[in-house]
This record gives structure tokens, sequence and C-alpha cells, in this order.
């Protein structure tokens, strides 16, 4: 059977024109939007040290990465699967600031297996994060800044769902369960499996108290989750109850900032639950079946490179903002395309340039080609005129 070289593995894609230059237009425009809220611009490697990609994230990105061998080394690389833990570095080991840091970044990722955003397995990974600051303050700026950049695409309909790691954490570390048992209760408590968490709440012999609060926590989401929190987890010891306060303050302050934003609740959802440490939250809009954008607040992260600071940040797919966004294509249309004989005439030159300068897009006619102007997709043309040289309709 002949073998097809045209083909591409699966969920590997090309961008053809004219959706590239779309989308390097919607990159242009979201880096300028973050470098105006002070955040610099880095781009990390995009292959690297295993160790250091799978800083402080477990078993979230291991499944996710290519891994292989460096014939130079002989150490274990990888292909980024999540740009974080690499700018975590920058931060850490190259900057060494003592005062805030905004980061910004763009490039592709790969990931084994498809899931997520845009179902690739190569997203175009955009996001921001704040280093050296630990309040609501920071929280919210990269919220804000997260719902800026949906909204900048076209994006409509937007709702925002809270989350913090720190409650569950809490109630474990509460109950004395080990790490075994702390995972399986997670995982159960992800699927939303309540026959399951009773199951476990049952043969860990949990006691009345703190059985009731682990199997309240998974019917703790909706608007009114954190009402219903204080209530469920009154007994709760002060971190458990600290976490629920700082998600409080947290929606109350995004609320002042972005009070046309539905807020929702999910105190049993626990994205990144291995290296996140507390808000943790994820935007949707209707009908789309998953998040379109991630993020929350991860402190220890840099602790591995010497330099543990305070970091928050987010991150979405350049992919899925292309395909869920409204007018993208009219904001960059192409402009007009001009066809322009083969000539070293000085004055056709001067106006080729000309137009260039304008935004026009000028094409050259190359000797013994078979097609014209038409053909290559030109608007109009360059002639010859008593005056000097014109465009023309082509």
């Amino acid at each position: 059977m002949r073998e097809e070289r045209w083909l591409l593995p699966a969920g590997i894609e090309e961008i053809l024109p004219p959706r590239a230059q779309v989308m390097e237009c919607l990159r242009r425009e979201l880096l300028d939007l973050y470098r105006s809220w002070g955040y610099e611009f880095v781009i990390p490697p995009f292959v690297d040290y295993l160790d250091s990609l799978l800083t402080g994230t477990g078993q979230d990105l291991d499944l996710k990465t290519f891994k292989f061998t460096d014939q130079l080394s002989g150490r274990m690389l990888g292909a980024r699967a999540d740009m974080t833990p690499q700018v975590a570095r920058i931060d850490a080991h190259h900057l060494c600031s003592d005062v805030p840091t905004r980061l910004c970044y763009l490039g592709t990722v790969l990931h084994t297996r498809a899931d997520g955003f845009a179902d690739t397995r190569s997203p175009m990974q955009i996001g921001a994060e704040i280093y050296g600051h630990s309040g609501v303050e920071s929280d919210v700026e990269i919220l804000r800044l997260a719902l800026l950049t949906l909204e900048t695409v076209g994006i409509e309909g937007l709702y925002l769902d809270l989350g913090h790691v720190g409650i569950f954490r809490g109630l474990a570390r509460q109950a004395g369960l080990d790490g075994h048992q702390e995972m399986a209760l997670f995982e159960a408590l992800q699927r939303k499996a309540v026959p399951e968490v009773e199951a476990l709440i049952d043969a860990y012999r949990l006691d009345d108290i703190q059985a009731r609060m682990m199997l309240a926590l998974a019917a703790l989401n909706g608007d009114d989750a954190l009402d219903q929190a204080a209530t469920e987890l009154a007994a709760a010891d002060p971190p458990v109850r600290a976490a629920i306060d700082h998600l409080r303050r947290v929606a109350e302050e995004t609320h002042k900032w972005l009070p046309d934003v539905p807020v929702h609740f999910d105190l049993a959802e626990l994205r990144g639950y291995h290296y996140k440490t507390g808000v943790v939250f994820a935007a949707f809009v209707p009908g789309w079946g998953q998040e379109i954008a991630r993020g929350g607040r991860y402190d220890d992260i840099g602790r591995v490179f010497g330099r543990s600071r305070p970091a928050v940040g987010f991150s979405t797919d350049l992919n899925c903002l292309l395909r869920l966004g409204t007018g993208i294509d009219e904001r960059y249309q192409r402009p007009q395309r001009v066809f322009a004989p083969w000539s070293s005439d000085p004055d056709l030159q001067r106006e080729i340039e000309r137009l260039r300068r304008e935004g026009r897009q000028v094409v050259t006619e190359l000797p013994g080609q078979a097609k014209g102007a038409r053909e290559l997709g030109c608007e109009a043309r360059l002639e010859r005129a008593d005056t000097g040289w014109v465009v023309v309709v082509a």
C-alpha cells in the first residue's frame, strides 16, 4: 500500500492561508494587550529537561509529555506540554526580582493525547502570570486579563467557575488521610461519584463530623455554594475557613471589576490539584462542553529552582479562541492585493514602495509565469498611464 506522505499525525494540525495570517494578527493584538498591562514577553524553549518540565505538576503533565533521550547528555528530555513551569524557572532563576513580576508567553505545546480546549495535541498556548504577590488583587488582575483576552476575540456569553484547592486539601488533612486515601477521594469527587465518595468515607472510618463535611463537598456547587459552605463546613479547621473566605473576597472583588460576568462556584472542582495552592478558575461559554481558559494560584512552583515566590496565572489556546471568536476574520481582513509587472523602472518601484507603506500587498509578476493577476488573487494591477503608474481594477 502506497504511503500517504501528506497525512499528519492525529491531533496535529497545520494552519493554512488565510487562517494563518488571521492567527498571527490575533497573536500580535493579544501580546500588545498584555504589554499595555505591563506584562513582559518571554520565549521558553520547546524542548527541555524532563525534570524541569514536570516540576510541581506530577501526574498532571507526566502522562501528557513526549519523552526522549538527549544524545549529548544522556538525560531525559521532553517536549513541553505546558509552559508554566518554564516561565516559573525564568522568574526564579534568571530574573531574580524582589518586586512583583508580570510575564506573558505564547507558543506551541505538545500533548501525547488530545484533551481540553480545542481537542488538539498541539495547542498554541497563550497566557500570563504574576510572580511575587499573594493577595486577592493579583488573583483578580489575572481573572480580569483572562476575561479581557476572551472578549478581545469576540467571545460572548462568558461565565466564570471558581474554586479553591485549599478547601479539600484542608479537609483531607483534618481527617488525617494519607496520600493514597486523599487521591482516591479526589478522583471520586472530580467525577461527582457520590456513592463512591460514601464508600471511601466508610472505608476510611472517618468520624461523623469529618464524614459529613467531606460528603457535603461534592454538592457544594452553584451560585450560593459559599453560603452553603459556611454552614456545611462550619466545623472545619481554620485553613479551610480561610480558603472559603479568600474565595469569597475574590468573587466580591471580581464583581466590582466585571459586574456583567456571572460567577459560579464548585468547591469540589480541583483543576491542577497536584500543584495548585489556592484559587482555581475556568471560563466557559454556553454550548461548548469544556473550559476555554483556565488558571489559578500555584505558589510553590518555583521552589525547585531555588526561589519560591507567590504565583498566579492563566492560559488558553489560540486555536480555540479563533474557533469560538466572532468578527475576527473581518477585523483582520486582507488588504488590497495589487499585481505589478516585472520591471526595474524607478517610477514603478517608487509606486510599489508607496503602496506597500500604505498597507497594500503588491505581488510582482515573475517572467514566464503562465497565470496573471486574477489567478494570483489580485483585485488590482499597476499599469502605466500618461501621468505615471496607476492602480486599476484587475
